[in-house]
């Protein structure tokens, strides 16, 4: 399996490719075999850093990012882990480097790393992401940095990431249904196996949560875990005001800029990731926030694109952006933060998707309706889940929009382009609907991220 857009293939990506042959994809949920083989390599995650786990829905990501960026912005060093990655598999590995920007890991070291749990495994069975995960808790142990900031890779009482015994703090963003096979199919349960990453008597932040009744579970099992507890809209809060961003907590007022990353949704990932840090015992300035919010990066979630090879066969000035959200709830934050921008500045909307067959393309489209012109369906490459473009296109007209099938994104996007002369404004245009179709995307494009 080579890496999306990676022309040679990595030396870490061949080892992951071996064991991509040798074992199951997917998701097993269990901590037996993880614990076991951690356990064969001396438990290197009773070893890291203080932690900052983070488990959601949505917005797991851009606290990630936010977190960092005010880390970083005060002198400190901090790992990041998130998945899954978008071109490459070194983006699931960011090094801490002590009073500058972390770097995705070296690729001998990766690689030296991944081997080594390989052999540990000694062959039993076991998933890829768990062997991964392992590989994680390596890299920090043995590379010295502030913090880490580990992002769970599904659900949270049964992810791999959770045998994470004390964390700094443990993180709750958005909840909404997704991966309903896994975690169930309401938001209840859902939020149950998420608060599965609380643990007694440490401290919990909980992001803005759109369901009451997975806020009260998120809230019982915390007062039950006597964890001191932090909730948006309760003991911290953000909001616009006059072009500028106003975060307050029980120790005091912050007159910010608004974030670099696009969308009203941010304003509330923001302000928890700085609940977050402080209450991971970080001391956090003013002046580390503004810092922090000018200059965060997040590659693939409302992110424009303004050069680059997929550029020639777009209308002239017109605007893309790509987003890797591919829930209902994703697509309601991306459908406000494209509503805002029409606010803004007039273009018509057009929408370039393609999903994988374990999300709810209906649920997704409904958030668009009224508000895209027409949406075009591609495939994924390389996917074996993949929604097809013609029952995908379907599923957009069951939600009430105009939907065509495409076979690839240049061509969706030379049929918008074809199409421009009839409109006043040039389009805006949105390609997402998942992370894999975006990072094919940036791929494509010739900008992966860095």
């Amino acid at each position: 399996m080579i890496p999306r857009g990676q022309a040679v293939v990595s030396e870490a990506a061949q080892e992951i490719d071996k064991l991509l042959g040798l074992h199951p994809k997917g998701f097993d949920l269990s901590l037996d075999r993880i614990t076991r083989l951690l356990s064969v390599l001396g438990d290197p995650q009773k070893k890291l850093p203080p932690v900052i786990h983070v488990a959601g829905t949505n917005g797991k990501g851009s606290l990630t990012a936010f977190c960092r960026a005010l880390l970083e912005a005060g002198g400190y060093s901090a790992h990041v882990h998130t998945s899954p990655h978008l071109v490459n598999w070194h983006e699931r590995y960011r090094i801490g480097a002590k009073g500058g920007r972390g770097q995705l890991v070296d690729d001998a070291v990766f690689a030296e790393a991944v081997r080594r749990v390989a052999a540990a495994n000694d062959g039993q069975k076991i998933t890829v992401f768990e062997i991964l995960t392992a590989v994680t808790f390596i890299l920090f142990s043995e590379h010295r940095a502030d913090a880490a900031i580990i992002e769970v890779g599904l659900g949270g009482r049964f992810d791999a990431t959770n045998v994470i015994s004390d964390p700094a703090v443990s993180v709750i963003m958005p909840i909404s249904l997704d991966h309903q096979p896994y975690l169930g199919d309401r938001v209840e349960l859902i939020a149950a196996e998420k608060a599965g990453i609380m643990k007694r008597g440490h401290p919990v932040v909980i992001g803005k949560q759109e369901y009451d009744a997975a806020l009260d579970v998120l809230m019982s099992t915390a007062e039950r875990l006597n964890c001191p507890t932090a909730v948006f809209g309760q003991d911290y809060m953000a909001h616009e005001e006059y072009g500028r961003l106003v975060y307050q907590d029980e120790f005091g007022l912050a007159d910010l800029p608004l974030p670099r990353l696009p969308g009203r949704h941010q304003y509330a990932n923001a302000a928890a990731a700085i609940r977050a840090v402080k209450a991971a015992g970080f001391a956090v300035t003013e002046t580390m926030m503004e810092k922090a919010l000018l200059s965060v990066e997040w590659p693939g979630r409302l992110q424009r694109l303004n050069d680059g090879n997929l550029m020639a066969s777009a209308p002239a000035k017109a605007e893309i952006w790509v987003d890797g959200g591919h829930n209902p709830g994703a697509g309601e934050v991306i459908a406000e933060a494209m509503a805002n921008f029409e606010e803004k500045q007039p273009r018509p909307l057009f929408l370039i998707i393609g999903m994988i067959n374990t999300k709810d393309p209906v649920g997704y489209f409904k958030a668009f309706k009224g508000l895209a012109e027409k949406v075009y369906c591609v495939p994924i490459r390389g996917s074996d889940a993949m929604i097809d473009p013609v029952i995908l296109a379907n599923a957009a007209y069951d939600a009430g929009l105009v939907a065509e099938p495409m076979s690839t994104v240049s061509d969706a996007l030379e049929a918008i382009k074809e199409g421009a002369f009839e409109q006043a404004h040039p389009p805006r245009i949105l390609i997402g609907g998942s992370l894999y179709l975006v990072g094919d995307v940036l791929a494509d494009n010739g900008t992966p991220p860095k």
